[in-house]
C-alpha cells in the first residue's frame, strides 16, 4: 500500500518541489531549519527549560509526555513495523534515478516523520497552554516538516500521518500532565497545582 502510495501521490509531489519551489535561498535555509527537529534535541530542551521554571512546569510536563507518546509509537513501533524505504532509496531501487540530496542520506525507515510528530506535539502543547509560545512554534514545526519533503528524505504521507499523530499525542501529553502534576512535588505550588502553566 505504501509503494503504491509513493508512485501515485508521494513521488510526483516531491518531484513537483524539486522542479517549482528549489532556489539557493531555500537550498541553505531548509537544512538549517530542518535541524530544529533533529532527534527532537531541540523540543526536549525547550521541555527541559520549561521544566525548570516554575510557572510552565506542566508546559515542560505535556510536552516531556507527548514527546515520550512519539518516541514509543512512532521510533519504536511503526518505523520498525512499516519498514518504508526512503523516497531517495525508492528513486534509485524502482527508476534507477539518483536524487541530489542537500543533507547527508539517512538509512532507518522513514514512515512516519519523527521531525514533524516530535514538532507538532511540542507545537500543540505549547499552543495549547500559551499561544504566545505556541504560535512561533506552530510555525516553525509546519517549516520543519515542509523541509522533510524540500529535501527528498521523506514522502508526503509520512509528513501527514505525523502530524496528525503529533497533534493527537500533544493533545493527550498535555491531558495527562494537568492531571499528574497537582500530585507531584514541584517547589512553590499550591496541592491544586494551580500556580502551574
Amino acid at each position: 500500500m505504501l509503494d503504491t502510495l509513493a508512485v501515485s501521490f508521494d513521488l510526483p509531489i516531491l518531484d513537483w518541489i524539486q522542479a517549482n519551489l528549489q532556489s539557493p535561498f531555500m537550498d541553505k535555509f531548509m537544512p538549517f531549519i530542518t535541524l530544529f527537529g533533529e532527534g527532537g534535541i531541540f523540543w526536549i530542551a525547550v521541555a527541559v527549560i520549561l521544566l525548570i521554571l516554575p510557572k510552565t512546569r506542566k508546559t515542560g510536563l505535556g510536552m516531556g509526555f507527548a514527546l515520550i507518546f512519539g518516541l514509543v509509537v512512532c521510533n519504536m513501533t511503526l518505523k520498525p513495523l512499516c519498514q518504508r524505504i526512503r523516497p531517495y532509496d525508492f528513486q534509485m531501487e524502482n527508476y534507477g534515478i539518483t536524487i541530489n540530496l542537500l543533507v547527508k542520506g539517512l538509512h532507518d525507515y522513514s514512515f512516519p516523520s519523527g521531525h514533524t510528530i516530535a514538532s507538532f506535539e511540542a507545537a500543540t502543547v505549547l499552543l495549547r497552554r500559551d499561544k504566545r509560545m505556541g504560535i512561533p512554534a506552530l510555525i516553525l514545526a509546519c517549516l520543519i516538516a515542509f523541509s522533510r519533503l524540500y529535501l527528498y528524505v521523506h514522502y508526503p504521507t509520512d509528513v501527514l500521518v505525523a502530524i496528525v499523530l503529533g497533534v493527537i499525542f500533544g493533545i493527550l501529553g498535555d491531558m495527562l500532565a494537568a492531571k499528574v502534576a497537582p500530585r507531584l512535588p514541584f517547589p512553590g505550588q499550591s496541592k491544586s497545582g494551580k500556580y502551574l502553566k
